[in-house]
């Protein structure tokens, strides 16, 4: 297949995926690594459980709250003003208690079911991340009722593409990091509930060992086919205003095949952008970006923006020093 952007290739161009394992890349799923408003099945009766109840796990964190937030889940009330402030009050004094020392205590977990992987990580005595996993996964047993369960993972091999499960928000990146590329791909949206367009991360930060990944890695965001675009860099956080020029928006069917081809300097901080629908079809540059503060060498990543989310991606292709 022809190059969406006729240039000479470097030698060093290489394939990124074989199409029969996820080699090569690191999976991060946001929630198997903290606890959001999202992963909360039922809101009243965790707040409920955790205000009153006496059971040793509620007994617990009900120690390790703020004085403010003990009172205000007493008081919790759903159709109150500030009842998503008190949420996220919560959640936020809970951050410690997932950073760790691990919660388990045989009493305390005693009449509790494990998961395999729970029970994996406790024989491991985790620190870093794994332990933070490790008390995301003891607090979703001790409240199987009220908290979701959360996925470590949410990438497989499909039919010889590299596919979303819809498992929740998270990345998968590159163990490699990457300066001047052009990276190629092919890419279907195969459906999404709630809906996004697949996204693309370049100029990543890659999370130190045993450290938790920002959001989205704090990349810049490509939404091909057609343009939608974001930059999570921190204090950010925005539609990146004039860093970002729509060239086109040409229309394409996001649910179809499109060849994508990102050509991005980190030495300059610029990237671009073209699609081709069908694949073999003529490219239509989309969308270009420019702003030098963002651009270094990091990981190259595929988001899934939220749960219920099915990409596909095959054909992964990088040419380096382009």
């Amino acid at each position: 297949m022809a190059a969406v952007r006729a240039q000479p290739r470097s030698a060093r161009t290489a394939a990124l995926f074989d199409g029969k394992s996820l080699d090569g890349w690191i999976q991060v799923e946001n929630a198997a690594f903290s606890l959001s408003a999202a992963g909360i099945v039922d809101v009243a009766a965790f707040v409920g459980k955790v205000a009153t109840g006496p059971d040793e796990v509620s007994v617990y964190l009900r120690g390790r709250l703020p004085d403010t937030v003990k009172a205000d889940l007493a008081a919790y009330d759903p159709a109150a003003s500030n009842a998503k402030a008190v949420i996220a009050a919560f959640l936020k004094s809970l951050e410690p208690v997932l950073a760790g020392p691990s919660i388990y205590d045989r009493a305390r977990f005693q009449d509790r079911v494990l998961r395999a992987e729970t029970v994996r990580l406790l024989d491991r005595n985790p620190r870093g991340l794994d332990l933070i996993r490790l008390n995301k996964l003891l607090l979703e047993e001790a409240y199987p009722a009220e908290l979701a369960r959360s996925a470590a993972s949410g990438w497989v091999v499909k039919d010889g593409a590299m596919a979303s499960t819809g498992a929740g928000r998270g990345v998968i990146y590159t163990a490699k990091d990457y300066s001047r590329f052009r990276l190629s791909f092919t890419l279907r949206h195969v459906s999404g509930n709630p809906d996004h367009q697949a996204c693309v991360l370049i100029f990543c930060t890659r999370p130190e060992p045993g450290e938790r990944p920002l959001d989205a890695l704090a990349g810049i965001q490509f939404q091909p086919p057609n343009g939608g675009r974001w930059d999570y860099r921190p204090r950010m956080n925005n539609n990146g205003g004039e860093e970002f020029t729509l060239i086109k928006r040409p229309g394409f069917d996001p649910h179809s095949w499109c060849r994508v081809e990102i050509l991005a300097d980190a030495t300059q901080g610029t990237a671009t952008m073209w699609v081709a629908q069908p694949p073999a079809g003529e490219p239509v540059e989309v969308l270009r970006f420019k702003d030098p503060s963002a651009g270094k060498p990091g990981p190259i990543a595929w988001q899934m923006h939220n749960a219920g989310l099915f990409d596909e991606y095959k054909d992964v292709s990088i040419s380096e020093n382009v």
